[in-house]
């Protein structure tokens, strides 16, 4: 069973930088598609950017393209969701998960199979 702990989350001023790393215990990180996704008040999580095992696809969706980065280093068995530009609308807790079945990436909440407990991420304008 794979725990992933998500860290890094903080209050920052729109326009501020910030970023998330998601640390994943076990030997097989590196064969597991990372995700993050995110849930502001009030609403449903939302997909916000995965990457596949070895790095070399990533995915975002469209409110954040440009702004926000995902990396990961299978060395350290870690992802990062760098934030750039934020905005009060990417105040939310940040989750990441992993699809640990498939290498390839998904933008589909269903298809992720373990989840950290969240960062909370508070954007002020």
């Amino acid at each position: 069973q794979v725990q992933l702990v998500e860290s890094g989350g903080g209050l920052v001023q729109a326009g501020d930088s910030l970023r998330l790393s998601c640390a994943a215990s076990g030997r097989y990180f590196a064969m597991y598609a990372m995700g993050w996704f995110r849930q502001a008040p009030g609403k449903e999580r939302e997909f916000v950017g995965a990457i596949s095992a070895s790095g070399g696809i990533i995915s975002y969706t469209d409110s954040v393209k440009g702004r926000f980065a995902i990396s990961r280093d299978n060395a350290k068995n870690t992802v990062y969701l760098q934030m750039y530009s934020l905005k009060p609308e990417d105040t939310a807790v940040y989750y990441c998960a992993a699809r640990r079945r498939v290498s390839s990436i998904s933008t589909m909440e269903i298809d992720f199979d373990a989840w950290g407990q969240g960062t909370q991420v508070t954007v002020s304008s």
